[in-house]
């Protein structure tokens, strides 16, 4: 894999590891009723591991860290990206299913998903990792678009949001499980500080998907507010 993205000088990051990046949110974690509590987080990691599993990867070989409302793992260097957009969705949406089969409360997920140069925290910021792919990452699974998606289809267990690159650089690709025909573009506002598409927060493409269905039910566009926090 290489891109501007994949070198210190783009993505910020000095003496980085070029990894492939997945943040997960639970839908509904900030809601009164605690729909995404501790048991909720639990299931989470062990459908993360499962998927993982599936791929080859085992639990205890790739970072995994619990930030706020969210998750966020980083894969060893060499894991092929395919697989993580092919057969990790695959499989992290049958483990849902399973779970989720007969319960009223279900566990419901939004994932972002990209890839680039991330590194150890520096003095002052713990152990947890840092980079541009990390950054962005997050704001896409907490974009509005893809809270707005979830909400207001509450028949969805799983989205899935990948950054531009990674759609054109290897969802479109193709190969085994993987459905790029399936996934749509909408644009996304990020932070001013993860530097896509330059340093001025200016609006990027995200690709969405929802594991085995057409298209995601991607609502109408709508002025943007204040950005997602």
């Amino acid at each position: 894999m290489s891109s501007a993205g994949a070198n210190g000088t783009a993505d910020g990051v000095v003496g980085g590891i070029h990894r492939f990046v997945v943040f997960g949110g639970v839908c509904g974690s900030g809601s009164p009723d605690g729909a995404g509590g501790e048991p909720h987080r639990a299931v989470l990691h062990a459908a993360f591991d499962e998927a993982y599993g599936s791929i080859g990867v085992e639990p205890g070989t790739y970072h995994r860290e619990d930030r706020g409302d969210g998750v966020l793992a980083a894969l060893r260097p060499g894991v092929p990206p395919s697989l993580m957009v092919g057969r990790w969705i695959d499989t992290l949406h049958e483990s849902l299913r399973a779970h989720n089969a007969g319960r009223d409360r279900r566990l419901r997920l939004r994932i972002g998903m990209d890839a680039g140069l991330v590194a150890r925290g520096g003095q002052g910021e713990g152990d947890g990792l840092v980079g541009r792919a990390v950054d962005r990452a997050a704001r896409l699974c907490d974009s509005a678009p893809a809270r707005r998606i979830m909400a207001e289809a509450p028949d969805v267990d799983l989205l899935v949001v990948v950054s531009d690159w990674l759609y054109g650089n290897v969802v479109a690709e193709g190969g085994r499980y993987v459905e790029p025909a399936r996934y749509r573009p909408a644009r996304v506002r990020p932070g001013a500080a993860d530097g896509c598409d330059g340093n001025d927060g200016t609006d990027v493409t995200a690709w969405f998907h929802v594991p085995r269905r057409t298209a995601p039910p991607l609502p109408e566009p709508e002025p943007y507010g204040e950005p997602v926090t």
